[in-house]
């Protein structure tokens, strides 16, 4: 029987893991419950398990054969600081706080996995099953990887897959190279000198300066980044006064930047630094820009994006696997453990537009789709026996 046909009994179990990690969610760092979820049932199967590796995160490792060959595959667990629209039975429990991306499905799969493999042991090697925590921009991946993450799990190939909506259930997408942007958040502090209202002449508006910093920074993208190279700046938040007949004293910006090079990124920061400070002095006031650099861009290595495409050509056939799809402006921290270790991060359909699973990510109406979670399963359970053959 094919890897898949053996894995879809599995079927039930890793929708009931899916929905009671949905029911409830945890934020980045916060993963007490799920992790304790998932460290009990890798236990149950036979798995070396280690809970704690970057705080939360939990990693399993299964050995079988003689091989000495090692692969890491990853998953995400953490939730988002969404307030949850759905009805289901499976919603969030806790208010404020729901599965918004999929990673409860992203868990689920892995799991699947880990108990296939742990009952089948068609391969010879050392797997390790990496459940990390604070995707969502809190630096998780970072965290495993400077908790020695490598070190005392040496993975020589790692593998993370991410649901798409849009992308039909039973379709992969994989990409050779760039993939995802390196991501960034910024604040501006503007100060001036606040006055009353009705004699603007005696202060240093705040809030006019703010404004023009706004309209300033969209030249950036359009005029110091090279039209060959793409990059996004958004400013997404503005904050200046409380009362309407007092001009602001301060005002504050936020927002984000993404690029797919280092060295975008660099650009953008120096080119944010100047132009702030430029503008906010010409109007008679001064900027502190904090820029922090969250995500480094997506790459994934040829040969083990090759690899991977091939096992998902041989799961559902070369007519429903997505060949060098566009870039995504989005970010993912898992270019962390890339940057370390090669390896291939792809995605698995998680339903058209308009029917089950299409809801975009991070929308309150969003839930993963449980018929994707067996073909999910396959494709980390696939690549392990294809990669660590007996």
């Amino acid at each position: 029987m094919s890897t898949t046909e053996l894995i879809a009994p599995l079927h039930a179990d890793m929708t009931a893991w899916r929905r009671d990690i949905h029911a409830h969610p945890e934020l980045g760092f916060e993963e007490a419950r799920t992790a304790d979820l998932v460290a009990r049932q890798l236990e149950a199967w036979g798995l070396e398990v280690h809970r704690g590796v970057g705080r939360t995160g939990v990693v399993g490792t299964l050995r079988a054969g003689s091989g000495s060959r090692s692969v890491g595959l990853r998953a995400d667990m953490d939730a988002l600081p969404i307030d949850e629209a759905n009805t289901f039975a499976h919603r969030s429990q806790h208010a404020g706080v729901m599965h918004a991306c999929g990673h409860d499905g992203h868990t689920a799969m892995l799991l699947g996995a880990a108990r296939y493999l742990s009952q089948t042991r068609r391969f010879s090697g050392v797997v390790h099953f990496i459940f990390q925590p604070a995707e969502e921009g809190l630096g998780g991946a970072k965290a495993m990887v400077d908790d020695g993450l490598f070190e005392r799990f040496p993975c020589e190939a790692i593998f993370g897959m991410h649901n798409r909506p849009s992308l039909e259930v039973g379709r992969f997408a994989v990409r050779s190279g760039p993939m995802m942007a390196g991501g960034a958040f910024f604040d501006i502090r503007i100060t001036g000198k606040g006055a009353h209202g009705a004699r603007p002449e005696t202060g240093v508006d705040a809030a006019l300066a703010a404004a023009q910093v706004a309209v300033s920074l969209q030249s950036i993208v359009s005029r110091n980044v090279p039209p060959v190279e793409t990059a996004v700046l958004s400013v997404t938040r503005i904050h200046s006064g409380d009362a309407y007949n007092v001009i602001p004293q301060t005002a504050a910006l936020g927002g984000t930047v993404r690029a797919f090079s280092r060295e975008v990124m660099k650009l953008v920061e120096a080119s944010m630094r100047r132009v702030a400070s430029g503008t906010a002095a010409a109007f008679g006031a001064t900027a502190e820009v904090d820029f922090r650099e969250l995500f480094i861009p997506t790459v994934n290595d040829p040969a083990e994006a090759e690899f991977a495409a091939r096992i998902c050509t041989e799961l559902v056939g070369a007519a429903n696997v997505m060949r060098q799809p566009p870039l995504i402006m989005a970010s993912e921290d898992f270019s962390f453990m890339l940057e370390r270790v090669p390896g291939c991060y792809i995605n698995i359909g998680n339903g058209s537009a308009n029917g089950e699973g299409g809801c975009e990510v991070h929308n309150p109406a969003y839930d993963f789709n449980d018929a994707a979670l067996p073909l999910g399963a396959a494709f980390f359970a696939r690549l392990v026996e294809a990669r660590l053959t007996a």
